[in-house]
């Protein structure tokens, strides 16, 4: 931070997470894969609490029904690639914010050229396939990995910090199985979850508070139940067994 503009644009946070939190968040750097419902809001909230550097990663256009939970978007955007219209819309929003885009689809190569760059890394991903790649390079180049997942009314998180706890493919050895159809999702709780991502992102990089790391916390919104179960690392995981505690 250099300017008396940006002590007033995060005047209301400063006096939570400090001076010094604030130049931290400004210097760090975060890789979000997936920008629909989820990305989102971790995006605009990341954004609007001064992380320095975002790197958007999503494959497509943008779609009617997308609008309903992407909050990035809007109608006049139909058509238009995500990672452009969201990064045009962040910038807009901050001015101060890098943000870097890749308009392709998470494999492994791009995993390992785009993890080892950053400090924290955002699952918001809508597939088993991608996340678990996702996860495995995470784990290789230590690097902490928010997770969550929607449907319905109902989300859950979880925060992966190599070597302090378990990973997600201590929960799930084998893919999920996956239908085919389109996952369904109220809009409004794709915002809750990546709300709440964006929240354990900013915790894990200012080493605030108790992040979700081997714990899982589970949503249910249509009966506003919030529990959080404990999830103990496989120590016959595929991905982390070998990493030192």
């Amino acid at each position: 931070m250099s300017s008396n503009l940006e002590m007033e644009r995060y005047a209301r946070q400063i006096p939570v997470i400090g001076v010094d939190g604030q130049r931290k968040l400004a210097t760090s750097s975060v890789l979000i894969v997936g920008v629909g419902g989820l990305g989102s809001a971790v995006a605009l909230y990341l954004t609007a609490m001064g992380v320095g550097k975002l790197v958007l990663v999503d494959e497509g256009c943008i779609e009617l029904s997308n609008l309903n939970r992407q909050i990035l978007y809007s109608s006049q955007d139909l058509g238009l690639k995500k990672v452009e219209v969201a990064k045009s819309r962040l910038k807009a929003l901050n001015p101060y914010v890098v943000i870097e885009t890749y308009d392709r689809r998470l494999d492994e190569e791009l995993a390992k050229e785009l993890v080892k760059r950053v400090d924290v890394v955002v699952d918001a991903l809508d597939n088993w396939e991608s996340r678990l790649v996702l996860n495995r390079v995470c784990v290789e180049y230590g690097k902490p990995l928010i997770h969550a997942g929607v449907e319905g009314f109902y989300g859950q998180v979880m925060t992966v910090v190599p070597g302090k706890g378990p990973c997600l493919a201590c929960l799930f050895s084998e893919m999920p199985r996956t239908s085919q159809r389109a996952i369904p999702v109220l809009g409004a709780v794709a915002g809750v979850l990546g709300t709440i991502e964006a929240i354990e992102a900013v915790k894990v990089l200012l080493s605030l508070g108790k992040p979700l790391i081997g714990r899982m916390l589970i949503v249910d919104l249509l009966s506003m139940d919030f529990r959080v179960v404990e999830i103990r690392r496989n120590p016959r995981c595929p991905v982390c067994s070998r990493v030192a505690t």
